[in-house]
């Protein structure tokens, strides 16, 4: 158990217990082990189970974190404005596409600021795997949102099917793809599986990395200018730039977004972190037991930025830049955001916004843990990380 963490309810157990049945159900079938990713993709994804796609509350100070959106809507107005930067550089119609809107915090906030400044987009589009998220998020819009905003608004299955013009925008969603894990073992690269032990519990076994994963490490190893060290572990995405292909790759002309934490990839590597960086969270206790509870815990990796870099490159996009998200939001009209803040009247919610601004953007909070990158195809967003330009580092 997670010291000082809530126990969970027989309701939540008995859903974890689910989950299990059917994770072991998946191990047996496969030949006695899944590689780590499945795993992950399992506890996070599966239908009516995984952490995501069930309907415990995740988000906020009951959830089990708090993202930037959550905090209040400053976080979603400044990049609106960012936004409207992007549309006023494209003719006719333009379209925002959110990869995973959670609470629907953000679209609300968002919307309601774009709409003031006169810069809606023709349509917003949200790409949102839970059915449940997805429930909450229409139910939450439908009753914020002007009738002919909410009217812009539509859900997707998958990314858009035709070229499209706009703005793609994804908040802690990198850290959430299911990744695998590699260890360097005589010199030679494994992939991280899970297997049973003889009373059913999950453990972690080693097997030979396919001929991807294998090429993916033996890349970064080259980049590093030296073999990672005997019994190095740690995360890794060869399928990163498939991603990104199939989210962005019929984005015409406009912008992507990545805003999540992080490292360039000469930290993200460092002889220290020879575990990786998987950490988990439940009711926002953080701990690195990806076994733990499956379906009632979130199950993250840090991102490679670099990666980041060279899989929007490869996809055809012209890097935009990179930022820590206190400088990104300074760029994006944080001093105006402030002014209107301080012109607030009530001194509670007065406080209470500055307290949101402090923590979006001091470097104790989420000021510097938390990245922004963008990539640009026919438009140019390089002032949106014109100060504290983080480029170099990769």
């Amino acid at each position: 158990m997670i010291p000082d963490a809530p126990a969970p309810d027989a309701a939540a157990l008995a859903h974890s217990d689910r989950l299990m049945a059917m994770i072991r159900g998946q191990i047996a079938a496969s030949g006695g082990v899944i590689a780590f990713s499945r795993f992950m993709e399992l506890a996070l994804y599966a239908p009516g189970l995984g952490y995501y796609s069930a309907g415990s509350r995740k988000f906020g100070a009951e959830g089990d974190f708090v993202t930037s959106p959550e905090l209040g809507p400053t976080f979603a107005q400044c990049v609106a404005e960012g936004a409207a930067q992007v549309f006023a550089q494209l003719d006719g119609d333009v379209d925002f596409f959110e990869i995973g809107s959670g609470s629907g915090a953000f679209a609300e906030a968002a919307l309601q600021h774009l709409s003031a400044m006169g810069a809606l987009p023709a349509r917003y589009l949200v790409l949102e795997p839970s059915a449940d998220l997805r429930e909450r998020q229409q139910a939450r819009l439908a009753a914020s949102l002007a009738p002919d905003v909410f009217a812009r608004v539509s859900w997707l299955d998958g990314p858009p099917e035709s070229k499209w013009r706009g703005l793609l925008f994804a908040n802690e969603v990198l850290d959430a793809l299911p990744t695998p894990r590699f260890a360097v073992r005589g010199g030679e690269v494994y992939e991280e599986h899970v297997a049973l032990d003889p009373e059913g519990a999950l453990i972690r076994v080693d097997q030979p990395a396919d001929a991807l994963l294998h090429a993916a490490v033996r890349h970064v190893e080259r980049t590093l200018g030296a073999p990672f060290a005997e019994g190095y572990r740690s995360e890794l995405l060869p399928q990163l730039p498939y991603w990104i292909q199939a989210v962005g790759g019929l984005l015409q002309d406009g912008a992507m977004l990545f805003v999540d934490y992080g490292y360039p990839r000469q930290e993200y590597y460092l002889p220290e972190r020879s575990d990786g960086t998987l950490v988990c969270h439940h009711r926002h206790r953080a701990n690195a037991n990806p076994f733990h509870l499956p379906g009632l815990q979130d199950i993250t990796a840090f991102v490679d930025f670099t990666a980041l870099a060279e899989a929007g490159v490869n996809a055809g996009f012209d890097f935009a830049g990179y930022c820590a998200q206190a400088s990104f939001l300074i760029n994006c009209g944080l001093p105006g955001r402030l002014a209107a803040i301080e012109a607030i009247d009530d001194l509670v919610e007065r406080h209470r916004r500055t307290n949101e601004v402090k923590r979006l953007t001091l470097p104790g909070e989420m000021g510097e843990r938390f990245q922004v990158m963008g990539f640009q195809r026919g438009v140019d967003i390089r002032g949106l990380f014109a100060r504290g330009d983080l480029s170099r580092r990769l």
